[in-house]
């Protein structure tokens, strides 16, 4: 016994130390990967905004938090902001969009699109397969389509990008289809973490993002948090430490507005619906438009451009903007105007097949909510709502937690993108509200309500439903069935085979106890043969080597015997006389135990009573 505890021990510390060692490989180059896109943005934007397009978007310094001085010290007006920029501006976008879509249909055509969706389709329903080429399509036209202006962000780009090397590495050293995938989850963990600075929310948005309902990934939580720490160390070492944005030292001391902050979620599921209808209603009219696909990026990218005359504040992935709303520089009517833009730039992207993520652009369009909505509560209740710009921040977790379906990775994450935790309490109620009302839609249209329904643990949970049920559970014991004794010929046989809807017929000797089983196939066998029928007996059909069932063994166990010799019924027997047969289960039995189980979890699911209520 103890050298059998010994070699679990050993088997259990090779596994934690492989699963370490790979998660940590994958999170080296998840903040590598990073990098290199962090670097190919910028001089995307560079080449394109700012040479080509004579635009210069308010940058932030990442150490210092000071937006570049043509925006710092700006008041902007209601409607615009006169930036200079040029008629051929519109072009731009449409230009960047024209090669980002011929990059990606050419070698690539899984790379359009926002990039999650496709690591959580591969999750799902590819065995976490991702080809190697991907990752490096997907950064390279991701750059491009957001340099050029696009209306997109980092996190699918990112995302699909250490999924691609999570699933390429575990496939190169010939790991399972369960190891691929959460292989798979620590890349987009190390992804994410790392360009977002925010180790622990990409970590957890990694597990998080794959369903639709409030559950996780767990198998794979310890490998993202492993691979995202990792990443997030690589890339800030390179790039630079610090928050992503930053802010004033907010603080929550007053209950009474908890009751704004459910109404700023209630806001933000409402626009959060607007968005993913007209993100995916843009979809459907650009896979109607004539021509070929990667024509379709540059007629959205035109689309922006034009946007972009009126309100360059769409453009690209926005970053300063949503700074200078912290900093109380943007007007209200300016603000809400721009969280309805940057819903159809962002979807004018995406939407027509341009490459990037819509985390970014999430952001954006809850930050101008939460700050535009902050603001007039503080004209109203100046006393009650005392730090306005605080709801720009609380703004953008309640949008993208409603809209992605992800609220416990989304608030840690906007508090590690602030490097602020005193809107922690807002923070939790807006996310928990954005959920229970954000039901029936989400950005992530690959996403599956919960680990049930999942291809990748569809097996588990057939085996975990089946253990928790008998073969009573499946059938009335006793129940009818036809027993032949073994003295029977085999004239008799035929006939008992011909009025009995049994299969398969325990045979049974002058006490009622069982001495074999035979089926209809047996019979048929020997009908081929010339033998006298008035000769040959049931003893002499029947097999002997009996494999039956008891009333109290679970369904899992039971299922194991009907595939182990392909058998379609089994005798079921009494468990004080293993030879006394009490009734037959057929494998149909089993299956219609297993559905009834599932339907009746599924009507008995917590989330349901939340909703009635």
């Amino acid at each position: 016994m103890e050298k059998s505890n010994s070699n679990n021990s050993s088997t259990s510390i090779k596994a934690i130390t492989k699963l370490i060692f790979l998660s940590s490989i994958v999170g080296v180059i998840s903040g590598l990967g990073a990098v290199v896109f962090y670097h190919l943005l910028k001089i995307g934007s560079y080449f394109f905004l700012t040479k080509a397009g004579s635009y210069a978007p308010p940058m932030i310094d990442e150490t210092t938090g000071i937006v570049s001085p043509l925006y710092n010290s700006l008041q902007q007006s209601l409607f615009t902001l006169d930036t200079g920029i040029p008629w051929y501006f519109a072009f731009i976008p449409a230009i960047g969009g024209l090669i980002a879509g011929f990059i990606v249909y050419k070698w690539a055509p899984e790379a359009e699109g926002h990039g999650t969706d496709a690591a959580i389709e591969a999750f799902h329903h590819k065995k976490g397969v991702i080809r190697k080429r991907v990752p490096f399509i997907k950064t390279i036209a991701s750059a491009i389509t957001i340099g050029s202006g696009g209306s997109a962000g980092r996190e699918g780009p990112i995302a699909q990008i250490g999924a691609g090397f999570g699933s390429y590495l575990a496939s190169k050293l010939g790991l399972t289809d369960k190891e691929r995938r959460i292989m798979l989850v620590a890349g987009i963990g190390g992804g994410v973490g790392s360009i977002f600075r925010a180790p622990l929310g990409g970590a957890l948005f990694a597990a998080e993002v794959l369903y639709s309902e409030a559950e996780l990934e767990y198998e794979a939580i310890i490998p993202a948090i492993i691979s995202s720490i990792i990443g997030y160390s690589v890339f800030s070492s390179i790039v630079g430490w610090g928050a992503l944005f930053h802010t004033p030292d907010f603080t929550f001391n007053n209950p009474l507005e908890l009751i704004i902050y459910f109404i700023l979620a209630a806001t933000c599921v409402a626009l959060g619906h607007v968005y993913v209808k007209v993100f995916y209603g843009m979809r459907e009219f650009f896979k109607r438009l004539p021509g070929p696909p990667h024509i379709k990026p540059a007629i959205g990218g035109l689309l922006v451009g034009c946007l972009a005359l009126f309100y360059p504040q769409v453009l690209g992935s926005g970053y300063g903007w949503v700074q200078l709303a912290i900093y109380g520089k943007m007007a209200i009517g300016l603000m809400l105007i721009l969280a309805f833009a940057k819903i159809l730039a962002t979807s004018f992207t995406i939407s027509s097949g341009g490459s990037g993520g819509v985390f970014a652009p999430s952001l954006i369009i809850g930050a101008m909510l939460g700050g535009a909505f902050g603001g007039i509560a503080h004209h109203l209740m100046p006393g009650l709502v005392t730090q306005p710009t605080a709801y720009v921040l609380v703004g953008m977790a309640g949008f993208f937690a409603g809209a992605a379906n992800t609220p416990i990775s989304t608030l840690i994450m906007v508090c590690e993108l602030s490097g602020n935790y005193g809107l922690l309490t807002p923070l939790m109620l807006v996310c928990a509200v954005a959920l229970l009302f954000s039901r029936g839609f989400t950005i992530y249209e690959r996403q599956v309500p919960t680990r049930v329904d999942s291809p990748a643990h569809r097996g588990e949970y057939m085996i975990d439903v089946l253990e928790g049920l008998k073969v009573s559970n499946a059938i009335d014991i006793p129940n009818e069935f036809t027993s032949v004794k073994e003295t029977t010929p085999l004239r008799k046989i035929i006939h008992l085979i011909s009025v009995s809807k049994s299969s398969y017929f325990p045979v049974v000797d002058s006490a009622g106890l069982m001495t074999g089983i035979f089926d209809i196939h047996d019979v048929r066998r020997l009908l081929t043969e010339e033998i006298l029928p008035n000769l040959v007996i049931a003893k002499d059909i029947a097999i002997v080597d009996i494999i039956t069932v008891t009333p109290d063994e679970d369904l899992n166990n039971a299922l194991r015997k009907f595939t182990f010799k392909n058998l379609e019924e089994l005798p079921i027997v009494d468990p004080e006389n293993p030879k006394k047969v009490i009734g037959m289960v057929s494998r149909r039995n089993l299956i219609n135990a297993y559905n009834n189980a599932m339907s009746k979890a599924v009507e008995a699911w917590p989330h349901k009573d939340i909703i009635n209520l």
